[in-house]
């Protein structure tokens, strides 16, 4: 029985040929990986993926110095094999066609027109593997002005609108604190794929999908975009106030922080009567939520000498019960110790025989499913960690070489 006929989840039998690195391409290929799909990721030898470096911190190999597999690369590539091809020569190229010949799907992320330098591009390859699909993702897309430049999730949070609503009113356009253009693209890229794959089942014709980081993050500015587009006027930063809602925002309070979200008048009056302000809720200027977003200087000046006199945990305690939505503004380390992130499987442990301890930690997938849950079956590999393996799996070595 072969490695990928073992496997199981919502996609076991598919088998992805990965030629993406960084972050969006393999994020989308860890999410189908983490689903039951077979991936191959496809490495330059020597140096790998871009991210193996992008360090520090680096996992701590087992003689207590660090590695070269650094923490970045770790969050994105479990579930994988890997194999190093340099596909820029004539041999590799043959071994990459024939590890197609058995392959559903093929992502990659390379500058627009790369590939098809070397006959790897859809069009050449959609002939002899009608089935399959490809899913490119570029920083712009296959066509349009920019369609030659390179691009990088920093490119596209700035030129995508983001930055200009993200940061202090006073202060200067900020991006979001982690990579979220690329991730939101691996995540667009994964649905483009499984739709094209249902598409396949009933045409038993394959496609080519056109991922951008810009068109994705232009996508995500959800309200702020149709907010503009209906009123034509430019959205500016708010710092951690809602555009639409008020009080929605992070209040100092005796001893901390804390995000209050108020989404409705009758939740409003809830905070009014807690805070011993109840008066508030009865008063025009702040009775709707209309009436607070007009009045929103006034209201948060109120509302913020009013959380300054509890502590975070009493806060807590006495508007959770009320269903009144509020949080702590918690810190990374204290995400991975609350109990209910944990109790989530958000935190998990992977066996990884080049570290120290034996064993490697990483983010849980948040796809929850009762028939075929995510699964963790390979951690994050070494470059072409996987070569021989594949190579005589796929028929590639000479009999002499297999025995």
């Amino acid at each position: 029985m072969t490695l990928i006929a073992e496997r199981t989840g919502a996609l076991a039998g598919l088998r992805v040929l990965d030629l993406s690195r960084i972050l969006a391409g393999p994020t989308c290929t860890q999410i189908l990986g983490d689903l039951g799909a077979d991936i191959i990721k496809v490495e330059k030898p020597g140096a790998g993926d871009d991210t193996r470096a992008w360090g520090p911190p680096y996992v701590t190999g087992p003689d207590g110095q660090p590695t070269t597999e650094s923490a970045y690369y770790l969050s994105a590539n479990r579930n994988k094999r890997s194999i190093a091809i340099d596909f820029t020569e004539s041999e590799g190229r043959e071994v990459l066609v024939r590890l197609l010949e058995k392959s559903d799907v093929l992502v990659e992320n390379f500058k627009t027109g790369t590939l098809k330098r070397y006959g790897l591009d859809f069009e050449t390859l959609h002939p002899r593997f009608p089935k399959l699909v490809y899913c490119s993702i570029t920083g712009f897309g296959q066509t349009g002005p920019y369609a030659s430049r390179a691009g990088y999730d920093y490119l596209a949070q700035a030129m995508g609108g983001i930055m200009s609503v993200t940061g202090a009113a006073d202060g200067p356009p900020m991006k979001v604190g982690v990579g979220i253009a690329d991730v939101t693209t691996g995540l667009y890229a994964t649905i483009g794929i499984l739709a094209a794959l249902r598409h396949r089942d009933v045409s038993g014709l394959g496609q080519h999908i056109d991922m951008a980081l810009l068109d994705t993050q232009v996508s995500w500015l959800v309200n702020e975009a149709t907010n503009f587009l209906t009123s034509g006027i430019r959205p500016p930063r708010r710092g951690n106030e809602h555009p639409n809602i008020v009080p929605y925002k992070v209040y100092g309070t005796k001893d901390g922080f804390i995000v209050l979200a108020v989404g409705n008048d009758t939740q409003f009056a809830r905070w009014c009567k807690v805070a011993g302000a109840a008066h508030l809720a009865e008063d025009p200027l702040y009775a709707t939520n209309a009436a607070r977003v007009v009045n929103r200087g006034q209201m948060d000046e109120q509302v913020a000498k009013a959380m300054k006199d509890k502590t975070t945990t009493e806060w807590l305690r006495a508007l959770e019960p009320l269903g009144v939505p509020c949080g702590p503004v918690n810190h990374i380390d204290e995400v991975f110790g609350d109990d209910h992130v944990l109790s989530r499987g958000m935190r998990i442990e992977m066996p990884y025989r080049h570290s120290a301890s034996g064993k490697v930690s990483l983010v849980g997938s948040p796809i929850k499913m009762s028939r075929t849950p995510p699964a963790y079956r390979y951690a994050p590999p070494k470059n072409g960690e996987h070569s021989r393996e594949i190579l005589e799996e796929f028929g590639c070595l000479p009999s002499s070489e297999t025995k």
